[in-house]
């Protein structure tokens, strides 16, 4: 089996700039913000707002999405999905703001097999800041490396989960790490390359000083919340009857995945980005 002309590919791809629920002072949904979804035949599409604003919540200057596929043009090239959240001028409650936030993930089906190759490129964090005070990011957008020989599943990939059982690995060993971020990492690492399934981070460390503490790319603020930065998770399932091989991986990007726990109480997901797309036969 060899060539474009010879398989299809149906592309599926997402990309929205914000959604969440509030749970206190009120109850209420957020409504999704700039969402861009993409034909399963391909194509562009692309969604903006602006001067986004909910109470003293959060807001922001600019909200943009886009989601894009086509196939290669050049010889030996598959498939490829671009999916990109920007958010501008983000200001969350005071404490956390940010210039920029950029979130991108392009992902391209070979010809031959399932598995893609992977790539974070353009995704960034720009002035940083929490309290008013810059805080630096280390980070690992090479987290999959190149793409497992043999259609293998990055998910039992030797390389990738080296990587990931170091961020583990960083977080456990974090002196003051709340209960419930032990016992989540805890579990993680002990699941890792046993399942189809992957959550770990392009960010390795927060580092600077900011009220509250960092623990790998999670930041815990007293009186405010959790912050977890560039949240990333890949499955990989629907193996194939004849090889084993994966045929489906979906690669989720968060930027910032916002748990306020004070007096105001909200779930928040900000520039969230998916690329799921699938090759037959």
């Amino acid at each position: 089996m060899s060539g474009a002309t010879q398989r299809t590919h149906t592309f599926n791809a997402e990309a929205k700039v914000m959604e969440g629920s509030l749970r206190q002072p009120l109850i209420q949904k957020l409504p999704t913000q700039a969402r861009a979804a993409l034909d399963p035949s391909g194509g562009y599409s692309a969604q903006h707002t602006t001067d986004y604003r909910m109470e003293g919540l959060i807001s922001f200057r600019a909200g943009h999405s886009q989601v894009a596929g086509n196939a290669g043009t050049k010889p030996g090239h598959g498939w490829s999905t671009l999916v990109t959240t920007v958010i501008e001028d983000l200001n969350i409650l005071q404490v956390v703001t940010a210039d920029r936030v950029v979130g991108q993930i392009i992902t391209e089906h070979p010809l031959d097999g399932y598995v893609p190759t992977i790539s974070f490129l353009g995704t960034r964090f720009e002035n940083l800041r929490v309290a008013g005070h810059p805080v630096h990011l280390d980070y690992n957008l090479e987290l999959f490396g190149s793409k497992p020989a043999n259609d293998a599943p990055y998910t039992n990939e030797p390389g990738f989960l080296s990587h990931v059982s170091g961020q583990y690995s960083r977080i456990l060993q974090t002196t003051e790490l709340p209960v419930d971020l032990h016992g989540q990492y805890n579990q993680l690492s002990s699941s890792l390359g046993k399942t189809e399934s992957v959550e770990c981070s392009l960010v390795n460390q927060v580092n600077g000083y900011h009220p509250g503490l960092s623990f790998g790319h999670i930041i815990r603020i007293p009186e405010f919340g959790t912050i977890t930065l560039a949240k990333l998770k890949i499955t990989q399932d629907d193996p194939s009857p004849e090889t084993g091989v994966p045929m489906k991986t979906t690669v989720t990007l968060t930027m910032v995945d916002l748990k306020l726990g004070c007096v105001i109480d909200a779930d928040i997901p900000i520039g969230t980005g998916s690329s799921n797309g699938g090759t037959w036969p």
